[in-house]
């Protein structure tokens, strides 16, 4: 079966993101069409960048380097939670993508946003570095506005329209994460 990893892609203290990722896990779950799990960028304890190597050669040695490459290559496809600081993605985020290299190839990714714009341009950002890293990244994505999906700005309360936007990143990225399947397996 598939697998989808969904991304907390902070680790602020008091942050929203597992919130907004657990409200998309809850959903995803009942498709029925996946198997979709939460990673938080919290719990791999990330250092920028100190791998001796560029991560293009594969030649990690740092155990936090080969648990996060072990845990990116187990998923087909990602769902990139993201808040937008100063109108791009988390600086952890960044490097949790740049740590690893191959791992990430040949996959498919979806992406939810927040923030006062709905993380649109945090968004914008990511689709770029995605086709370094040959991931098929899908159109649909859901944009949580702080002023309209959250109450008091950070209990997410997303209106019902966002659950159909996510029905359809979800169902674009289960039909790229498998049409990618033959270029994995190679």
């Amino acid at each position: 079966m598939t697998r989808i990893a969904i991304i907390i892609g902070s680790t602020r203290p008091d942050r929203v993101g597992p919130a907004v990722a657990q409200w998309l896990l809850d959903l995803a779950e009942q498709r029925g069409d996946a198997e979709y799990e939460l990673v938080d960028l919290a719990d791999f304890d990330l250092p920028h960048l100190d791998e001796p190597l560029p991560a293009s050669t594969g030649q990690y040695t740092r155990p936090h380097t080969h648990r996060l490459a072990e845990t990116v290559a187990s998923f087909d496809g990602f769902v990139f939670v993201t808040p937008e600081y100063n109108r791009s993605y988390p600086g952890v985020l960044k490097t949790a993508i740049d740590l690893v290299y191959a791992e990430w190839h040949d996959k498919a990714a979806g992406f939810v946003g927040y923030g006062a714009d709905g993380g649109v341009r945090a968004v914008e950002h990511l689709r770029g570095v995605m086709g370094m890293l040959r991931i098929a990244d899908v159109r649909g994505q859901v944009t949580l506005s702080l002023y309209d999906d959250f109450a008091d700005f950070v209990r997410p309360e997303p209106r019902d329209r966002q659950a159909g936007l996510a029905a359809t990143m979800l169902d674009e990225l289960i039909a790229w994460a498998d049409a990618l399947a033959p270029l994995r397996a190679a």
